[in-house]
């Protein structure tokens, strides 16, 4: 018997690889599916199943694919409609993956066909629950997904959620191991612990979620509390996860090397974007005149989604000299399938262009020491659970998933100076912001982090 965890951090997503007496089930499988074949072709095995927990919103899963390509059965639970050939489970349903047994567990209440798998050994004991978003480590999955469409509240599919983690989970052995779809940082859930599986016996101390003790009003109280929209993107994803899409190598080969007079004729002719996607130092130094700044190495995925929203925007990107496909890659998990190509030989053929480029004005942190220059002036763009956990005096608060809505607070002729925690979102802020002609703005370099270290000016 082997079990895998594929844990990607970029999306904070966890799938998963089962094996035994050469068949193989795949849980919650990433859009480009080659690792999941290759692991299957070196122990001469055969994917047979590929279980769905539920109808992704924050990514597109690899289900469609990966069922043409190895002639699998896409597994959903119950309620689950769907435009392509799959299998909906009965509660309960049993399947079979060599000498062991997966059985779907109807879970409702992130969304109604969640679906929880419980894997049985070969002696039929318990040994694990592969939980999707129903429970998270230390938290459970937002009830406020699927509420538009299935005209319930979210209070309701709260209070769904809480029947199903006790009647359907909190009876299991303690000694299963939980294994969910995301750990710390997705916004699939709020407070996610830093660790990817755990006993149930281990989260029934520690996830409040998991009180016996806890009543349903105060349960639904808890999950909705500090909830936070979900990102833009979700419904889209939620689309292409039920109807199809097209496969990942037909969007790899689409996308063409172009040369800068190229990228200048088609975005003066279409409403297409440029993307950076480098890091923060190397979007401040230099960069193509109102390109938008979202690096690789950062929770890309998840704020392309957020602040860029309609994945049919036509996409130009920028990115370092041999990260072309990882950049078409991560940018179509989520849905972002509209990419014309990429700048040829990197922002360096821009330079040599003798193009106009863009910098983006910068201090280092001490200069926010001398709090009397800068009171007023300094926009923070946490979160705002991290700001009331600690700012810079007189500081304001304006989240960067807000940004594109509340630009204006820009406008006047006062200089601003934005600071994240440690200088990734406030390169994405600026660069919004920038792109919409604002320029009289500076990034704090280090963020937070850094300026957090003259107490004096924290409160």
């Amino acid at each position: 018997m082997k079990i895998e965890q594929i844990y990607t951090g970029c999306l904070a997503q966890g799938a998963y690889y089962i094996e035994s007496e050469r068949e193989v089930a795949i849980i919650d499988p990433l859009r480009e599916v080659t690792e999941y074949i290759n692991k299957a072709k070196e122990s001469n095995s055969k994917i047979k199943y590929i279980f769905e927990t539920h109808f992704h919103a924050d990514f597109v899963s690899g289900h469609v694919t990966l069922a043409k390509e190895t002639d699998a059965d896409i597994v959903y639970g119950p309620t689950a409609q769907t435009n392509f050939d799959c299998l909906i489970a009965k509660d309960n349903q049993e399947f079979k993956v060599g000498k062991l047994t997966i059985q779907a567990i109807h879970t409702p209440g992130h969304t109604l066909e969640s679906t929880c798998y419980l894997l049985k050994d070969e002696n039929n004991k318990e040994i694990a629950i592969f939980t999707g978003d129903t429970l998270f480590l230390g938290d459970v999955g937002r009830p406020d997904l699927a509420q538009q469409n299935m005209k319930l509240t979210k209070e309701e599919l709260a209070g769904k959620l809480y029947d199903s983690l006790r009647n359907k989970i909190m009876n299991l052995p303690d000694d299963i191991i939980i294994y969910p779809a995301h750990g710390a940082g997705s916004a699939c859930g709020k407070n996610m612990m830093n660790i990817t599986s755990d006993s149930l016996a281990n989260q029934k101390k520690l996830n409040y979620a998991l009180n016996k003790n806890l009543s349903k009003e105060s349960f639904v109280l808890a999950v909705l509390d500090g909830l936070e929209d979900p990102p833009k993107y979700f419904p889209s994803n939620v689309k292409m996860n039920k109807e199809g899409y097209e496969d990942i190598d037909n969007i790899l080969k689409k996308n063409q090397a172009l040369s800068p007079d190229k990228i200048e004729e088609i975005v003066n002719a279409t409403d297409a974007i440029v993307l950076d996607v480098r890091s923060p130092y190397e979007y401040e130094k230099a960069h193509i005149p109102r390109s938008i700044f979202i690096g690789l190495d950062g929770s890309f995925a998840p704020w392309v989604g957020e602040l860029i929203a309609d994945v049919n925007q036509k996409i130009i990107f920028v990115c370092k000299v041999g990260r072309e496909e990882e950049t078409i890659t991560r940018l179509s998990r989520v849905g972002f399938d509209n990419t014309l190509g990429y700048l040829k030989g990197g922002i360096n053929s821009w330079l040599d262009s003798g193009k106009e480029i863009d910098s983006v004005s910068s201090i280092n942190p001490e200069e926010t020491y001398k709090i009397d220059t800068y009171i007023n002036q300094i926009i923070d763009v946490r979160k705002k659970s991290e700001y009331a956990n600690g700012h810079v005096i007189k500081a304001d608060n304006i989240c960067l998933s807000t940004i594109n809505d509340n630009h204006e607070k820009f406008l006047s002729e006062t200089h601003k100076y934005i600071h994240c925690q440690g200088g990734y979102r406030s390169m994405i802020a600026c660069s919004i912001l920038k792109s919409r002609g604002i320029h009289n703005i500076s990034n704090i370099r280090g963020g937070y982090n850094q300026i957090k270290r003259n107490k004096d000016i924290i409160q």
